[in-house]
């Protein structure tokens, strides 16, 4: 496992396990609303957004969090594993309000990119059931042939999954 793309909802803890997991492998953890986002919320350009992921999964070791549909086949095409977080709607919600919570708005230099408003609700809520089949489809065409594929349903099944990762690299 060197090359590891963390697809899912927003709230789903992405950006935790890209940090946790970026330790074990002593690779470099990339969150994608990171790189998308300026502190002002400021979205980059589209093509220059796709340039950067072409950089980073030319790298040979790397985590990369993130949905972004528009882009996912860069980083399923690069990548050896793909961890799709696939929690429930009712705890993607709960991630969202309690990283709120937890870490307040705005940018945090950590992967932490707060800002819950109606459109980020409506995402989440819907996710499920709009966004998932689409991401499922992208994995089945661009990625399930090749790379190992991690279906993690919920936190503590994460972080079973992250033990065993640590264990097998120790």
């Amino acid at each position: 496992m060197k090359k590891v793309a963390i697809v899912g909802c927003g709230g789903s803890g992405k950006s935790h396990l890209a940090r946790a997991l970026g330790q074990v492998l002593d690779a470099p953890a990339t969150h994608l609303d990171a790189a998308f986002y300026d502190d002002e919320w400021n979205a980059l350009p589209m093509d220059e957004f796709a340039q950067l992921q072409r950089e980073l999964v030319s790298q040979p070791l790397w985590v990369i969090d993130g949905n972004y549909n528009s882009t996912l086949q860069i980083r399923l095409e690069a990548c050896d594993t793909v961890v799709l977080m696939d929690v429930s709607t009712i705890a993607a919600l709960y991630g969202i309000f309690s990283r709120q919570l937890r870490h307040g708005a705005g940018h945090k230099g950590n992967g932490v990119h707060n800002r819950v408003h109606w459109g980020v609700l409506t995402y989440v809520a819907t996710y499920r059931r709009r966004m998932r089949p689409r991401v499922m489809a992208k994995i089945e065409e661009f990625a399930a042939d090749r790379a190992d594929v991690v279906l993690l349903t919920n936190r503590r099944q994460t972080r079973r999954w992250l033990r065993e990762v640590a264990a097998e690299q120790a």
